[in-house]
This record gives C-alpha cells, structure tokens and sequence, in this order.
C-alpha cells in the first residue's frame, strides 16, 4: 500500500514574534517559551533527585490548581515541605532566591492550603523552601536546598 501525503499540508503555525530587539533581530517567543520551560523541568528533576538523595520523600509534583502552581511537595520525616524550585543558567537575572518576593511566598502558603484540603492530607508542621539549581555551562548541576526559606 502506498500512502502519499499531501502536498498541500497542514496550516503553517506562525509563532508570535517579539520585535525590536537591537541589531534589527526579532525573537521567537514560542521557541524561548519551549527552551525556557525545558530548563525549568530539567532543574526540577534535579531537585527531586537531591530531595531523595538526601531523605526527603516526595509526594506530588506540579500540582496545579486555578491559584497556581506547587513544584514539588515531600515528606521529611513528619515535616510536610512544599518546596518552590529555581532554575538559572546564568547570574543575568539575580540568583534563585532573590526570584522569591513575598508575593511568591504568600501565593505558595495559599496553594498549600488547597492542597492539603484537596488531598486530606494533614500535618503536625508545613515548612515552605527553596530547592535552587544552577546549571553552569560545563559540569554538573549545582542543587542547594535552603529549608524554611520563606
């Protein structure tokens, strides 16, 4: 059997384009948005392995909800950490933990409630950190996990 595609093809996705950068250069915000997203599931995975490396059982990961988003929930001992997760390739735009404002740490103490009431799970304590990776152009990963950072 011989299948022939079509030479028309599907319509062509045109991916919104960010002008005015110098030098007459436009970007593509799709093709940032993809890299920039890969980055960040690439540095939660090396938090998760540090999390478990270092005793710390993990429960759910990008939960999601109308509020927003948890990057990854564990266990440690009978301490309960929601753990925000911090992705840089370089120093351009500050370290990992100047990226959490208080904005950030109220939204994540809110989304922590639904959580909790969403699962029935509950909790003697909940601590709120900061799993900060920093991907260096050589090498491997750099993972720093600052507990009760927020």
């Amino acid at each position: 059997m011989i299948v022939r595609r079509s030479t028309a093809g599907p319509a062509i996705h045109r991916p919104r384009v960010e002008g005015g950068a110098p030098g007459g250069r436009q970007r593509t915000l799709t093709a940032m948005t993809t890299r920039n997203q890969a980055v960040g599931a690439y540095g939660e995975r090396c938090a998760v392995r540090h999390l478990i490396e270092t005793g710390l059982r993990p429960v759910d990961r990008n939960w999601r909800c109308p509020a927003g988003e948890i990057d990854i929930i564990a266990w440690d001992g009978a301490v309960l950490a929601f753990c925000e997760v911090k992705t840089r390739r370089t120093g351009r735009f500050g370290t990992p933990a100047e990226a959490i404002v208080p904005a950030k740490a109220r939204r994540l103490r809110g989304l922590a409630v639904r959580w909790l009431a969403a699962t029935g799970t509950t909790a003697d304590e909940l601590r709120f950190d900061l799993v900060a990776v920093e991907l260096p152009d050589a090498g491997p990963a750099r993972v720093e996990h600052v507990k009760g950072a927020f």
